[in-house]
């Protein structure tokens, strides 16, 4: 009577098949030395696996679990070589949406009323204030600022935010007098 384990059920349909393009590359990959470890890791398994090995032997050649040799190749035959890459979804998720940052830059286009906000010009806090009362209840100085530079804006030694190149300046008399 034998006691080991059974061997997979997906063991029996499940390879890589690779064409000569996709081998090339995963070879390429493999062989580079500036390439990312995850992404080498990933090819790795995958040529391991084509050279028929198992899938325990495939993981342990990339250092990875059965279970996630497994899962790469059947991702593999899915979609090809986008299994290398990272999944969409890692990562931290944007604080403030394309959205959000649209309503900063709208704050700042509009001129500050002179009443309601007291100030003539935007300055930080003064804009830190309005975008609190108007929707943006948690937004602190640095998103802003971030999202004015990436627009375009520049701040000023006056404390203000002009778009780049339109700042006033006032034009110097020559020596003349003219």
């Amino acid at each position: 009577m034998e006691t080991g384990r059974r061997p997979s059920i997906l063991a029996g349909y499940l390879s890589v098949v690779l064409t000569h393009n996709a081998g090339w590359c995963l070879q390429r990959i493999v062989k580079a030395t500036s390439e990312r470890v995850d992404v080498v890791r990933r090819a790795k398994a995958l040529l391991a696996v084509f050279a028929s090995s198992t899938f325990t032997e495939a993981g342990k050649q990339a250092g990875m679990s059965r279970q996630a040799a497994t899962q790469l190749v059947e991702r593999f035959n899915q979609r090809g070589l986008a299994v290398l890459l990272l999944a969409a979804g890692r990562g931290r998720k944007p604080t403030y949406t394309p959205a959000d940052r649209e309503r900063i830059l709208q704050e700042v286009r509009h001129a500050p009323d002179r009443e309601k906000d007291q100030t003539g010009s935007w300055s930080l806090s003064t804009l830190q204030r309005t975008l609190r009362k108007n929707g943006l209840p948690h937004i602190s100085r640095d998103p802003i600022c971030q999202v004015l530079y990436e627009a375009g804006y520049t701040y000023q030694r006056s404390r203000t935010w002009y778009p780049t190149g339109t700042a006033l300046r006032v034009q110097s008399r020559s020596c003349d007098g003219a």
